[in-house]
């Protein structure tokens, strides 16, 4: 009897224990699931069972949450970006107030890391491609991409693919009409061989330039459909810019000066930006090998900050009479160019 009464004390003081440890084990995974959202860290979580769904885009009357976003944006901010915010303590996602919309192969790359130094601008690595390809996963989508940000910092992302993409103008309008954009210009001849040489590395099966380039090589007609010679055409694309955009919105960026005088090309962009001119020549050094500016180590870095392998490859040779008749091609567009910006970027010797 007396044993029977002591394994019955037992086995209660048994699930007295067992009860406290499994209350124990439930504060402590609750404590973990509110410590982590406070932080917002359930932010980044999926968010596929709450988004709000949108349709395919294949015309204006279809950009139901677009159309309905352009609408907020009166509402919502008086001279700004809308936020569509979810704050936290480590800031919030805004939709970029500034875009790196071109172009390929013109530096841009090198002027988005050269602008990450700066401490209020915060940008995504790689190119989201929103306004031309993914659109129709929606603008909530899309600011989810973007990195978290704190008041009195700058949110950007870079796809040179834009300034070329004829509905990108008006998709960026119906985000913004704020939206300040950045157009990196270079030589169109250099930079369509540019872009022929990192082609041609990937598929090296590729036809010369020469025949890529003209349609009828013994007239030396151009063949404007290959993309290399199209995206040089810069006064035709700027043109479908114009009609959604004023051209305050925009600044256009040398990439000859990008490379021979970085700091005083960044000090425009960091002008144009608003942002105190933090990045300057005390950033940069020119590297011999690769042929452009890399940046200096930073503090605690064992080595300098240079743009990969992809950049600054050596061009294969081109007859010149291809560049020559290239050149003439896009004079007469370059030279427009030059008026519809106000600038001169001294691609041609008559210009």
């Amino acid at each position: 009897m007396g044993c029977s009464k002591w394994r019955a004390a037992f086995n209660f003081g048994h699930l007295k224990v067992q009860s406290k440890l499994s209350a124990f084990l439930t504060m402590l995974v609750l404590f973990a699931y509110l410590f982590y959202c406070l932080n917002g860290i359930c932010e980044s979580m999926p968010r596929a069972a709450y988004e709000p769904k949108t349709q395919n885009v294949h015309g204006d009357a279809r950009e139901t949450w677009p159309k309905r976003a352009e609408a907020n944006d009166e509402r919502l901010s008086d001279g700004g970006n809308r936020t569509m915010a979810v704050a936290n303590n480590f800031g919030s996602k805004k939709f970029p107030q500034a875009i790196i919309i071109g172009v390929k192969k013109g530096g841009t790359r090198a002027l988005l890391e050269f602008l990450r130094i700066h401490p209020d601008v915060r940008a995504v690595g790689a190119e989201p491609h929103f306004f031309d390809r993914f659109y129709d996963k929606g603008l909530d989508w899309y600011r989810n991409l973007m990195p978290r940000t704190l008041d009195g910092q700058i949110t950007m992302e870079k796809t040179p693919s834009y300034f070329i993409t004829k509905e990108a103008p008006r998709r960026v309008l119906a985000m913004s009409r704020h939206t300040k954009l950045i157009v990196v210009v270079r030589d169109p001849v250099t930079r369509a061989v540019s872009d022929y040489t990192q082609t041609v590395s990937k598929s090296p099966g590729l036809p010369s330039f020469r025949n890529l380039a003209f349609r009828n090589a013994s007239t030396g007609l151009i063949d404007t459909s290959w993309s290399a010679v199209r995206i040089g055409i810069y006064a035709k694309h700027l043109e479908n810019w114009l009609r959604h955009f004023p051209l305050s919105s925009f600044l256009f960026v040398s990439g000859e000066r990008l490379v021979t005088d970085p700091a005083g090309e960044m000090g425009r962009v960091q002008d144009f930006l608003g942002l105190k001119r933090v990045v300057t020549d005390k950033h940069f050094y020119f590297n011999q090998t690769k042929g452009f500016p890399c940046l200096k180590k930073p503090e605690g870095s064992s080595r300098p900050r240079c743009l990969g392998k992809s950049k600054g490859r050596p061009h294969p040779p081109i007859p010149s009479e291809v560049l020559v008749r290239l050149r003439d091609f896009y004079r007469p567009f370059n030279l427009k160019f030059y008026q519809m910006t106000g600038h001169n970027f001294g691609w041609d010797d008559t210009a």
